[in-house]
C-alpha cells in the first residue's frame, strides 16, 4: 500500500558520496538523493509530500514556507530524514534550523477542522559520506548471531536523539562483547544505512509504520532544543 512521505533533509550538502546519476562536473548534494527516492516512490505508488509542486519559494518569508511545509507533513504519514554528514550546522542553534522543526511538526496530533492527525512515523536514512561510509552514525555488527548495530548519536539533532533509544521497557540481551543490546524496535526513529533503505526501500518504510502503530510504548519528545 502506498503512504504519503515527507522528506526532510539539507539540500545542498556536499559531503556524501557521489551517485552515478549527478551530471558530469556537478557535485552530488543531498538533493540528489531526494531525486533517486522519488524516482522509487513513484514506481511503488508512494507519494512524496515534500515536493513543493514547483513553487518558487525565494520571494517569500520564512513564516509561509513554514505553512506550506506544515501543511504537506499534516498530510503525511511517515517522515523520513535524510542523514548526512554536515547535516547539522554547529555553529548555528538547533531551534534556527529547519529539520528540527519538521521533525517536531511531524511528531504532534494537529488538529484542523473535524480531522486530528495522527503522529507520523519517523525513519532516518544514513547517507554515505565522501568516503562510501555510514560509519559516522551507524555501524552494523556481527557478534549478536542475530546481527546488531551500533549508534553514534552525537552528531545528531537532539530531536533524532531524544527519539532513539526511547522505548520506555525495553527488552535486552547481552552479546559476545559483553555489551548490553536493546532488542528491536529499540527506537521510535528507525535508522537505517542508505544501502540498507535503497535495497528494500518498502520494508524500511512498513517497519517504520509498524512502529509508529505501537507510539504507546515509546517515550516520544516532540519539542526543539
Amino acid at each position: 500500500m502506498g503512504h504519503k512521505i515527507f522528506i526532510s533533509y539539507k539540500y545542498g550538502d556536499t559531503s556524501v558520496q557521489r551517485l552515478a546519476r549527478t551530471p558530469f562536473g556537478v557535485p552530488t548534494i543531498v538533493r540528489h538523493y531526494v531525486d533517486e527516492i522519488q524516482t522509487r516512490l513513484k514506481e511503488e505508488n508512494h507519494i512524496n509530500k515534500g515536493e513543493l509542486d514547483g513553487e518558487d519559494l525565494s520571494m517569500f518569508k520564512d513564516e509561509t514556507i513554514a505553512s506550506k511545509l506544515r501543511d504537506k507533513i499534516y498530510d503525511s504519514s511517515i517522515t523520513i530524514v535524510l542523514i548526512s554528514p554536515r547535516m547539522k550546522d554547529p555553529y548555528v542553534l538547533e531551534s534556527d534550523q529547519w529539520i528540527p522543526w519538521e521533525i517536531s511538526y511531524s511528531l504532534y496530533e494537529v488538529e484542523r477542522s473535524d480531522r486530528v492527525s495522527r503522529a507520523n512515523a519517523l525513519l532516518g536514512v544514513v547517507l554515505p559520506d565522501v568516503n562510501g561510509s555510514c560509519e559516522y552514525v551507524i555501524t552494523e555488527r556481527s557478534c549478536c548471531p542475530s546481527g546488531c548495530i551500533h549508534l553514534n548519536r552525537s552528531n545528531l539533532f537532539s530531536i533524532i536523539q531524544d527519539n532513539t533509544f526511547n522505548r520506555k521497557r525495553p527488552p535486552v540481551h547481552t552479546c559476545a562483547r559483553p555489551d548490553t543490546i536493546w532488542e528491536y524496535p529499540f527506537s521510535y526513529m528507525h535508522i537505517v544505512s542508505w544501502p540498507t533503505f535503497i535495497r528494500d526501500m518498502n520494508k524500511a518504510i512498513e517497519d517504520s509504520i509498524a512502529i509508529r502503530d505501537r507510539i504507546a510504548e515509546f517515550d516520544i519528545r516532540k519539542q526543539v532544543r
